[in-house]
């Protein structure tokens, strides 16, 4: 169960015995049951260099006397080095499929500015920050530290940071998401699983599909099945409970997973999109749960009655979720609101938090991502554990 709750966060590092033996093998902590709630927070497109790569002692950007020893190709000529970025807006770059591949470039981790580059063309908002980056530079080169982002460096000084974390397929939110609750995306052409297929692109709101699909999710009435198991008919099952918190509002993403802007989509619990995948899969509506899919300000309820579920995960409409090109403060804001709800309640001293991004947004990671089957790992992101059991 652990293995498909934490798959759209998956470390890098192979497995082994707590005692460092063999792989194949696990020994549980005596001490893990004392965690009773688990909640996964996941936001948007960050890598962990653009957030995490000057944090003390961390696998970060090579430095040599404070100044990056990395220099990424430009095409505009000569190379452009990974530089402190103030701004709290950033444009970051395209992350789809061919993007992921092409910044990683087998292994050079080079092709950032490029693909960044080459997605301005298709900009049609000349103020927009996607478009321009910051101060004409491009700003998937741009680094942030404690000083636009305190609270997530204090979440790392006082809990777990993990600067192992890579996405598990190497591509944008929608299939991450599915990883996030199945372990799995796939396409499927009717209700039976065995017509499922793998898909790195995800079973819609992309590319061919475009703005037909996005119309049927936004009504809520779509043809679209997910027939494979996710991880609730397995909580369901062994009366595990849990609940899914949509924010209010409006979609971070596009529904083309190489564009950069986009017409507003709106979404909500009651919305299936590329957020809240769950209303379609098959086993939720048989087994009658898709009522465990909620607003937002239930989570705030349950925290603060102490009434969470076993399983939680909350994910952000779009201008509190730090997808470029909204506010990083208002997304560490928003993070640390949900966080102090589940500090101040009383459930939190058997609770475990995983916040996480979803994928790498564009932005410059210069760890090469492990390869371990068709489809991954994608480019590294942050990830943060924060419970009172993490130090």
């Amino acid at each position: 169960m652990g293995i498909a709750l934490l798959a759209a966060c998956t470390s890098g590092d192979p497995p082994e015995t707590v005692a460092g033996g063999a792989v194949g093998s696990y020994v549980v902590p005596s001490g893990i049951h004392k965690i009773k709630h688990v909640i996964m927070i996941m936001q948007e497109n960050r890598s962990f260099d653009s957030y995490f790569g000057t944090y003390p002692r961390a696998t970060g950007i090579p430095m040599h006397d404070g100044v990056p020893t990395v220099c990424v190709p430009d095409p505009a000529g000569g190379c452009d080095r990974p530089y402190h970025d103030t701004a709290d807006m950033n444009g970051g770059g395209p992350h789809g499929v061919a993007n992921a591949i092409a910044d990683v470039n087998h292994g050079k981790m080079n092709g950032f500015i490029q693909q960044r580059d080459a997605a301005k063309s298709s900009c049609k908002v000349p103020d927009d920050p996607a478009c321009n980056g910051h101060s004409g530079i491009p700003d998937v080169m741009g680094y942030h530290t404690a000083a636009e982002i305190p609270n997530y460096w204090t979440y790392a000084k006082n809990f777990v940071l993990q600067d192992r974390m890579f996405e598990p397929v190497r591509s944008w939110s929608l299939p991450e998401h599915m990883y996030l609750v199945s372990a799995w995306s796939a396409r499927c052409k009717n209700h039976s699983p065995m017509s499922c297929a793998n898909s790195i692109v995800g079973p819609y709101g992309v590319n061919a599909f475009g703005k037909a699909v996005h119309k049927e999710l936004a009504t809520g009435q779509t043809s679209i099945d997910l027939a494979w198991t996710d991880i609730t008919w397995l909580l369901y099952a062994h009366h595990v409970s849990w609940s899914y918190y949509v924010q209010t509002g409006s979609q971070p993403d596009c529904p083309n997973d190489q564009a950069e802007t986009c017409v507003t989509v709106r979404q909500s619990a009651a919305t299936p999109g590329i957020w809240n995948p769950l209303p379609l899969f098959g086993d939720v509506q048989q087994d009658h749960q898709l009522h465990n899919i909620q607003p937002l300000d239930n989570y705030f309820h349950a925290a603060a009655t102490g009434t969470l579920p076993a399983v939680s995960w909350v994910v952000p409409s779009g201008p509190d979720s730090e997808h470029p090109p909204n506010s990083v403060h208002r997304g560490q804001a928003y993070v640390t609101a949900l966080i102090n709800a589940a500090m101040k309640s009383p459930d939190w001293n058997s609770t475990a938090i995983f916040l996480s991004w979803d994928d790498w947004g564009g932005f410059y990671d210069g760890v090469v991502p492990p390869a371990v089957d068709q489809n991954g790992y994608g480019l590294r992101v942050p990830g943060l554990v924060i419970s009172p059991y993490a130090k």
